[in-house]
C-alpha cells in the first residue's frame, strides 16, 4: 500500500508541474491584474487549474477502478470477491475525494467569475454562479453525483449494480464539458461533444491503467487476464482521443496554419507526441502479452508518468487562448445557431450541405465502428453474418447522417419544416434499419464471453439486461407506443419545444430522445433482436394500426394550428426567406403526414416476411417431427377423416 501512495503522490506532483510549465509556455499562467482592476488573486488564479487537476485525477481513478471491478478481474461470483473488493473500496475514498474537490473547485470558479478574492466571496457570489451560470450547475451537479457513488461504493458488492455505476461514474463526465468554455464558442456542438468523447476515452484509458497497474504491484495472479482485456479497452480508447482530439483541436485552430504558428497548436503538438507514446506504450503491452514475457510493471510505470504529465498539458490547454478565441460568435444569430445562417434552402444545400453535430457524427462513428468490429469478429472464426443485416445498418447511420450532420440537418435549425423531417426520419426511419440490423444478436456473438466459470462477463451483463424488469416494462405492447406517441404531444403541444430550441443541448437532447423512442417502438414491433416479450406478427400488426392514427391526428393538430411553435426562437433568426412562419409549419405538419405511410409500408413488409418465415419454420418443424416418427399423425389425422365420413354415411337416409 505504501509503494502505491508514493507513485499516485508522485504522479500528481508531475501532473502539477506539468501544469505549471505548460500554462507559462502556453501563456495561461495567472497574472496580478493592472491596479483599478478586479482581481481574484494569485491562490485563486493557480488554485483553480491545480483543483481541475485534482478532480479529473480523481475521476480517472474512480472509473478506472470500477472498470478494473466490473470488467477486467476475472470473477467466479455474482459479488465481488479479493482484489475487486478491495478496488471498490478505492473508489468509495476516491469519489469522496471528486466530491470535495469539485466543491472546492466550485468556489474557485465563483472567485474567479466574479473577480473576488476568496475572503470577499460572498454568499450571493457563490449562488449566483448556480442561477446565472450552466458552469456552476454543472459543478454542483458533478459533485452530488461523485457523492452518490462514494455513499453507493460503500454498499454495493453486485457486479450488475457495479455496472450500473459504473455508468453514472462516465455519465458524470457531461455536466462539466457540456457546460464550459467549449460550449461557447464556434462549432460548440462539435466542440462540446468531441470534449466529453475525449474525456471519456482519456478517463477510461488512463484509469484503467492506473487499476491494473495496482493489481500488478499487488502481485496478483489474475494479472495476466486483466492486462489482455485492458489491452482491447486501450486500443478503442486510444482511437477515440485521438479521433475526438483531433475534432476538438481543428475547432480550436481554425486553420492548419495555426497548428505550428501559435503556441496553442505547439502544445496541441505536445499532446500528440504524448499520444504517440502512449499508443506505443500500448504496443508494448500486447506484444509482451503475446510472447508470455514479463515486466508489465516497469512499463506500466513509465506509462502511468507520461499519462500524469499528458493530464497536466490537458488542464493547461483548457486555459491557454486559443486562436480562433471564444468570442468567434458575433451575431446573436450566431451564437443561437453556433455559426452563420445558411442560405436559402435549395436541392444541393439540402442533398450536400454539412453541419457540426457532434451528436450525430459520434452516433454515426461509434454505432458503425462497432459495427464493423462485431461482423470482423465473426468473420474471423468462421461464423458467418447475413448480408442484408449488414446493408440494414448501413441504410440506418445513412439516415441518421443526413437528419443530423447532412443538409438536412443543417436547416432543422433554421426551419420548422426540416426540423420536421429531419425528426420523422430519426424517430421512424432510421430505426426500422437499426433493428432489422439485429445489433443486439452481433453483441451477444461477438462481446467477450466468461474467462472462468461462474464469471459475470460482458456478455453476461448485457444477458441479464435483456431479462431485466426494467425492459420488460419498457417492451411492453402498450408502454412503446404510449411513450412514441405521446412524447409528440408533450413536446410540440408545451412550452419545452420552444425551451430546447433556445439551446445547443436541448438540440441534441431531442434528436436523442426521437433516434431512441424510434429505436424502443420497432424494437418490439419488428425486432428481430431477442426481446423479454415475443409477440405474433398479429400482434405487432396491431401494435401498428393502433399507433399510426394517433401520428396522423399529430400531424393534422400541427398542420390545423394557429399558434407558432417556439415562436420567439424563429423569430430571431431574422432569416430572409420562408418568413412566413405558419406556412413553414403547416409544411412541417403535411411532410409528418406524409412521412407516416413511410414506416407502414417498411414494417408491413417486415411484419409480412416474418410471418412468412415464421410458417416456414413450423412447416419444417413438423416434417422433421413427422419423418422421425413415420408419419403416425398424419395417418392418425386421415384415418380420423376416413371415420367422420363413414359415420356420415350411416347417417345418411
Amino acid at each position: 500500500m505504501g509503494s502505491t501512495v508514493r507513485i499516485a503522490g508522485a504522479s500528481f506532483l508531475l501532473g502539477v508541474a506539468s501544469l505549471v510549465i505548460f500554462l507559462a509556455v502556453g501563456g495561461g499562467a495567472p497574472s496580478v491584474a493592472p491596479p483599478g482592476i478586479p482581481d481574484p488573486g494569485l491562490l485563486v488564479g493557480w488554485g483553480l487549474p491545480v483543483l481541475k487537476l485534482l478532480t479529473d485525477a480523481a475521476a480517472v481513478v474512480t472509473i478506472g477502478f470500477l472498470v478494473l471491478a466490473v470488467f477486467l478481474l476475472p470473477s467466479s461470483d455474482d459479488d465481488v470477491q479479493g482484489l475487486s473488493l478491495d478496488a471498490v473500496r478505492i473508489v468509495s475514498r476516491t469519489a469522496a475525494v471528486w466530491c470535495v474537490a469539485t466543491l472546492a473547485l466550485y468556489l474557485f470558479t465563483a472567485a474567479d467569475v466574479f473577480a473576488q478574492s476568496l475572503g470577499d466571496l460572498s454568499v450571493a457570489f457563490i449562488t449566483s454562479l448556480t442561477s446565472d451560470s450552466s458552469i456552476g450547475r454543472g459543478l454542483l451537479m458533478q459533485a452530488a453525483g461523485a457523492a452518490v457513488i462514494a455513499i453507493a461504493t460503500r454498499w454495493t458488492l453486485g457486479l450488475r449494480p457495479l455496472a450500473v455505476v459504473l455508468g453514472f461514474a462516465v455519465a458524470l463526465l457531461a455536466p462539466v464539458s457540456l457546460t464550459g468554455h467549449a460550449a461557447s464558442s464556434g462549432s460548440h456542438d462539435l466542440a462540446t461533444t468531441s470534449l466529453l468523447l475525449h474525456l471519456v476515452g482519456i478517463t477510461m484509458w488512463v484509469g484503467g491503467l492506473a487499476a491494473v497497474g495496482w493489481v500488478a504491484l499487488r502481485g496478483s495472479k489474475r494479472l495476466t487476464p486483466a492486462i489482455a482485456r485492458f489491452s482491447t479497452l486501450a486500443l478503442w480508447c486510444l482511437a477515440l482521443v485521438a479521433a475526438s482530439g483531433f475534432v476538438n483541436a481543428a475547432v480550436r485552430l481554425g486553420s492548419p496554419d495555426e497548428l505550428f504558428g501559435s503556441t496553442y497548436g505547439w502544445l496541441v503538438v505536445g499532446k500528440v507526441v504524448a499520444v504517440i507514446l502512449l499508443g506505443t506504450f500500448g504496443w508494448r503491452h500486447r506484444r509482451r502479452i503475446v510472447a508470455g514475457t514479463g515486466g508489465f510493471g516497469s512499463l506500466a510505470l513509465g506509462e502511468l508518468l507520461v499519462m500524469a504529465a499528458t493530464m497536466g498539458l490537458s488542464v493547461a490547454l483548457s486555459r491557454t487562448p486559443t486562436p480562433v478565441g471564444d468570442n468567434v460568435l458575433k451575431t446573436p444569430v450566431e451564437e443561437l445557431l453556433g455559426g452563420p445562417l445558411p442560405s436559402a434552402p435549395s436541392v444541393l444545400n439540402l442533398l450536400a450541405g454539412w453541419s457540426g453535430n457532434g451528436l450525430g457524427l459520434a452516433v454515426v462513428g461509434i454505432g458503425t465502428a462497432l459495427y464493423v468490429r462485431g461482423v470482423v469478429t465473426m468473420r474471423r472464426r468462421g461464423d458467418r453474418w447475413p448480408v442484408g443485416r449488414a446493408i440494414s445498418w448501413a441504410l440506418g447511420m445513412v439516415v441518421i447522417a443526413w437528419a443530423t450532420f447532412g443538409g438536412l440537418g443543417e436547416y432543422s435549425h433554421v426551419l420548422f419544416s426540416a426540423h420536421m423531417a429531419s425528426h420523422m426520419l430519426l424517430t421512424m426511419v432510421a430505426p426500422i434499419f437499426l433493428v432489422l440490423g439485429a445489433p443486439v444478436t452481433l453483441a451477444l456473438r461477438t462481446l467477450p464471453g466468461p474467462r472462468q466459470p461462474g464469471e459475470v462477463s460482458p456478455r453476461a451483463l448485457l444477458t441479464s439486461f435483456l431479462h431485466s424488469r426494467l425492459l420488460s416494462f419498457l417492451t411492453h405492447p402498450l408502454v412503446g407506443p404510449a411513450i412514441f406517441v405521446g412524447s409528440l404531444y408533450a413536446l410540440y403541444f408545451t412550452s419545452l419545444f420552444s425551451t430546447l430550441m433556445g439551446s445547443h443541448l436541448g438540440h441534441a437532447a431531442m434528436e436523442l430522445h426521437f433516434l431512441l423512442t424510434g429505436s424502443l417502438f420497432y424494437y418490439v414491433l419488428v425486432g428481430v433482436d431477442p426481446s423479454p416479450r415475443t409477440l405474433p406478427p398479429l400482434v405487432r400488426f396491431a401494435m401498428l394500426m393502433f399507433t399510426i392514427p394517433f401520428h396522423a391526428f399529430f400531424a393534422i393538430a400541427v398542420m390545423a394550428s394557429n399558434t407558432v411553435f417556439a415562436q420567439s426562437y424563429w423569430l430571431a433568426l431574422e432569416r430572409p426567406y420562408r418568413t412566413d412562419l405558419l406556412v413553414d409549419q403547416y409544411l412541417g405538419g403535411g411532410i409528418a403526414w406524409a412521412m407516416g405511410e413511410i414506416p407502414l409500408i417498411l414494417v408491413m413488409g417486415a411484419l409480412f416476411v416474418q410471418w412468412l418465415r415464421s410458417d416456414l419454420r413450423e412447416a419444417r418443424r413438423y416434417d422433421r417431427a413427422e419423418s422421425r416418427n413415420d408419419d403416425r399423425d398424419l395417418e392418425a389425422y386421415n384415418a380420423y377423416l376416413a371415420s367422420l365420413a363413414a359415420d356420415g354415411k350411416r347417417r345418411d337416409p
